[in-house]
């Protein structure tokens, strides 16, 4: 069938949605005769609104799909096929299912509005240019409409996949800050081809100041320049490199040089950089190493934070830029400002990050009742609690009621503690449903890319769930297993959803004690399940979704036994086992690259989880004794 889809736009985003729907629909329809003639058209040929419309009005013959601007057209483009039968299930081609359907199929009137206006995905973990560019394809595909690659360009991500970082059986290659810059402005290209939200920045402005190009969180072999060391914040009597990283570091705000040098960068950064929407503006990323000189002990970090950030939008709105901060709620800046307030809130968006939750369960709702912990300069303890969590949130909405979203982590570590990934979907989906509860506008996943083992049923569930908030979660899931899997994918479903009602969510995440009866029994049912499960049964040769099964089920029995001897307080067992799951994902990592992220498993289960044991000392430069502030860097 020849499929003709015109529109009178000129927007990018609205060209690239034509060519897309063309090259779908002919494939659908390749066995039949006839033509259809479809219009696209954007009511507006600039995005305005981040909760985007649609409307679907097809007819074999043909018809019009119309969008709140050039994202939404694209957005319902895929919705429509979606619709037809099409079922994107990862950012991979191999993971999409596109039926072949009589012409009378192409028949679908429905209107469609976003439920939130952030829905999208933060890097993290080790990828490949590859990987990015297949994940931002992806994302709109099932409902999301924002990247954000962290820090200025996504060097720290990309160099730890080309520099092959904790798997030594793959040689190294080399890879640059200029590398970096190069992707970063393919990645803006494709981001803005598609008419996606582009969020950048957070980390690394603390460290510009004090002289570094503060582009990951590697630690310097040279000590802070001696003409930045006032710039830099005192602890325990000593200015300098906290830990010898510059983006850990915090600045001695209450140093007139240091705040001008950091709100000048934002804004130079600002203005030089038109296609970055949400510019976020964050502090070091670590805690309890707040400057604690006379001068800032008059005050509280998150009172000289809101002052810097008042200042950064006087110059911003001086100069006609009407781009958004993202401002943030992590670590220190849990706690509220005393007396400083935000003098123009609509520039701003609040960033919930609640990094030390756990994923055991959902949000909870009932967390006014709860008392705010008192702060106490460089003694805090991040709150584990999701009650407690909530807590902070709605102590910062008193002085602050202008647009949020939350910033979260379901797949940046615990989930390697979710053995099926259906419990973590679930969380995810029920999280979502309270967000409006909860004062927010949406969620920004802070997570790995390659995140699809066994599958990508959680990014899935959350791209779904964001766009439709009344998206069922078990009919999202049924929808997911009986597109990956065919005819068995009842068995599929039972034994994945059997190995996620043992998670270890918060055991992998390093919560509570390492000896662990319950975690133990745990992992050893897993093993029992892995073992007994034929995953080569009903498998189709080629098929993309029982070969990640299988080779999922392997990974996860090394694993589990690795989890259960820990458990059992069999330290040196368990970090031979560890090491034997090592080697074996190391092995394979070329032939499943896409689908897990090697250098990240091996990063969270060694620091977090707690195995093998680790005998490396932390650099100790500048006078800082290797133990100080928290033993355990809460960062993604």
């Amino acid at each position: 069938m020849q499929i003709q889809v015109v529109t009178e736009s000129v927007n990018q985003a609205v060209i690239f949605a034509a060519k897309e729907l063309r090259r779908y629909l002919e494939r659908m329809l390749s066995e039949h005769g006839g033509q259809a003639l479809i219009t696209l058209s954007p009511r507006a040929e600039r995005d305005t609104e981040l909760c985007e419309s649609f409307a679907v009005d097809l007819t074999p013959e043909g018809g019009s799909i119309t969008g709140s601007g050039p994202r939404a057209v694209l957005l319902g483009v895929y919705d429509c096929l979606h619709n037809l039968g099409c079922r994107f299930l990862g950012p991979s081609a191999r993971m999409e299912r596109v039926p072949c359907i009589e012409p009378a199929g192409l028949t679908a009137r429905y209107e469609k509005h976003a439920d939130f206006a952030h829905r999208g995905v933060c890097i993290e973990g080790a990828d490949s240019l590859d990987n990015i560019l297949a994940f931002i394809d992806w994302l709109p595909k099932v409902g999301y409409n924002t990247f954000f690659s962290q820090f200025k360009t996504p060097y720290a991500f990309l160099k730890r996949w080309y520099n092959h970082e904790n798997n030594s059986l793959s040689e190294s290659e080399l890879y640059s800050e200029d590398d970096a810059q190069r992707d970063m402005e393919r990645i803006v290209c494709e981001i803005k081809r598609r008419g996606l939200i582009l969020h950048c920045a957070g980390h690394g402005w603390t460290g510009e100041v004090l002289g570094f190009d503060a582009l990951s969180w590697d630690a310097q072999d040279a000590p802070l320049p001696e003409k930045k060391r006032d710039l830099a914040a005192e602890l325990g009597g000593v200015r300098g490199l906290f830990r010898g990283v510059p983006a850990n570091t915090n600045l001695c705000l209450s140093n007139s040089e240091a705040r001008e040098d950091f709100v000048r960068r934002v804004v130079d950064y600002a203005a030089r950089q038109p296609d970055v929407d949400f510019l976020h503006v964050w502090l070091a990323d670590e805690y309890n190493n707040v400057c604690e000189c006379a001068r800032c002990r008059e005050t509280t970090p998150s009172d000289q934070y809101v002052e810097l950030l008042n200042e950064i939008d006087l110059r911003l709105t001086r100069l006609g830029l009407d781009t958004r901060i993202v401002f943030l709620l992590y670590q220190e800046l849990l706690w509220p400002p005393r007396s400083s307030r935000l003098n123009n809130p609509d520039r701003f968006v609040l960033m919930f990050a609640p990094i030390s939750r756990s994923f055991e369960g959902s949000y909870e709702l009932d967390a006014s009742a709860r008392p705010l912990p008192e702060y106490v300069r460089n003694r805090i303890t991040l709150p584990r609690d999701i009650s407690e969590n909530m807590t902070f949130l709605r102590a910062w909405q008193t002085v602050f009621d202008g647009e949020g979203f939350a910033y979260d982590y379901h797949l940046g570590r615990a989930h390697y503690g979710d053995f099926g990934y259906v419990h973590i979907s679930r969380v995810i989906s029920r999280d979502i449903k309270k967000l409006r509860a909860m004062g927010l506008s949406g969620c920004i996943s802070c997570q790995e890319l390659r995140v699809c083992l066994p599958n990508a049923l959680p990014n899935y569930v959350m791209g779904h769930t964001l766009f439709d908030a009344e998206a069922d979660a078990e009919r999202l899931i049924d929808e997911y297993f009986s597109a990956a899997y065919g005819k068995d994918w009842q068995k599929v479903k039972d034994y994945l959803t059997e190995l996620s009602v043992l998670d270890c969510c918060d055991y992998v995440n390093g919560a509570g004690e390492r000896e662990n009866h319950d975690a133990a029994c745990r992992a050893a049912e897993v093993r029992r399940l892995c073992g007994d499960f034929a995953a080569k049964n009903g498998r189709e040769a080629d098929d993309v979704f029982w070969s990640l099964l299988d080779y999922h089920r392997q990974y996860i029995l090394r694993l589990a036994r690795a989890i259960e001897l820990l458990a059992r307080g069999e330290r040196n067992r368990a970090a031979g086992a560890w090491r034997e799951m090592r080697d074996f994902i190391c092995e394979n990592e070329p032939e499943y690259q896409p689908y897990l992220d090697v250098y990240r498993v091996l990063e969270v289960t060694e620091k977090f989880t707690g195995f093998p044991v680790n005998e490396k000392q932390t650099k100790s430069m500048d006078g800082f004794p290797a133990n100080a502030g928290q033993d355990t860097n809460e960062r993604k």
